[in-house]
């Protein structure tokens, strides 16, 4: 199963219009609360610079890039973890993404409402949070309410997982999302089960106006949020979700002069595309050749076989040796042949762990 980044937020912060943008596909985004009913899923090519050049020396007939997916959640309201809006269906729709990408309203439009009646960022994340914060802590009492006896029974397994419990109540109580626990191995082994909302991973997307956008440091909403984000250890990325949309429907070169013009060298998507990826430990090794240069998704910390097993399980089953060198080297070389007669061409066995840029043909036999 894919991973996946849910896109939440309030209503009315440009959750829809960034949806738009990154799938480049027209969900409804009407300003009134709710015209996101059901969960959006758009799958996009994560932009790798690596490729294109890897593209430039090799001339394939096909390319493919690595993708990754991103679900659109319908705008959350203070109370929803008690049925408020459209309630706990939005968060069922949270709980099944791997990270939140949390867009925060930082422009003044008194065209478009907000539903809190003033923009206030700061209010607008804590009112996100302390909503998950309560639907987790709804997870946490209901499985102390079944492991509780147990405990008193000092049985091993029960006591210990009462223990993380009593601690992930106790946070949650106090406003704290998991994630900001300092939570040993096993704890977060013990998580993973549960899918718990404050348990993922965050990026923080500040939505200003096309006005302030080239100079973010300049907005005192973006201030506070990546404010905020630094305070929890989490990224903070500045964009303008109308921008980018328009962005989504140009060709590659008019897009560049569109930047150029606005003052901006890196349009925001391919930023918050490519900090999910990272965010959830995602690397890119790749395939060459004439008929087709590939890029594919693998795990930080995964082995040889396994990532031979992503393209086709036969080659994990019959894995022999992996040929690799690096895209570093293959820049510097410019082919192959080059590589081989400078010993940049390496074999390596079943416990070698792969690395992000690796370039790799897999030797199988089944």
């Amino acid at each position: 199963m894919p991973l996946t980044a849910g896109i939440v937020g309030l209503p009315n912060v440009g959750k829809s219009t960034l949806f738009n943008a990154i799938t480049n596909s027209q969900v409804l985004a009407e300003n009134y609360p709710f015209a996101t009913i059901n969960p959006n899923v758009g799958v996009v090519e994560v932009p790798d610079e690596r490729m294109d050049h890897i593209v430039e020396l090799f001339h394939p007939k096909k390319t493919i890039y690595t993708t990754f997916e991103f679900t659109d959640i319908a705008g959350l309201v203070k109370g929803a973890s008690q049925g408020e809006g459209l309630g706990n269906q939005f968060l069922s729709h949270i709980r099944q993404t791997d990270a939140i990408c949390h867009v925060v309203r930082c422009f003044e439009d008194e065209n478009i409402t907000h539903v809190e009646g003033s923009i206030d960022p700061l209010r607008d994340i804590e009112v996100i949070n302390l909503e998950l914060c309560i639907a987790d802590l709804d997870t946490v009492n209901n499985r102390i309410g079944k492991v509780e006896r147990k405990a008193q029974t000092k049985e091993k397994d029960a006591v210990q997982e009462y223990e993380i419990l009593k601690k992930l109540k106790e946070a949650l109580e106090a406003g704290t999302p998991v994630r900001l626990l300092n939570l040993n191995e096993n704890e977060l082994d013990y998580l993973k089960g549960f899918s718990l909302l404050t348990a993922k991973p965050v990026i923080y997307i500040a939505n200003m106006s096309d006005e302030e956008i080239a100079s973010p440091e300049n907005n005192t909403y973006y201030q506070t949020v990546r404010d905020f984000a630094e305070k929890e250890g989490s990224s903070c990325i500045a964009i303008c979700a109308k921008i980018e949309e328009e962005l989504s429907g140009m060709e590659k070169e008019e897009k560049e002069a569109f930047l150029e013009d606005l003052g901006i060298h890196r349009s925001g998507l391919e930023e918050i595309i490519q900090a999910a990826y990272h965010l959830l430990g995602l690397r890119t090794f790749f395939t060459v050749g004439e008929p087709e240069c590939r890029a594919w998704t693998f795990k930080e910390g995964m082995k040889a076989p396994q990532c031979a097993g992503i393209i086709h399980t036969d080659f994990e089953k019959g894995f022999i040796k992996a040929e690799i060198y690096s895209y570093e080297d293959l820049m510097e070389y410019k082919n192959e042949v080059a590589l081989k007669e400078h010993g940049k061409i390496r074999l390596e066995g079943k416990e070698y762990v792969m690395q992000d840029g690796d370039i790799v043909f897999f030797r199988f036999n089944v």
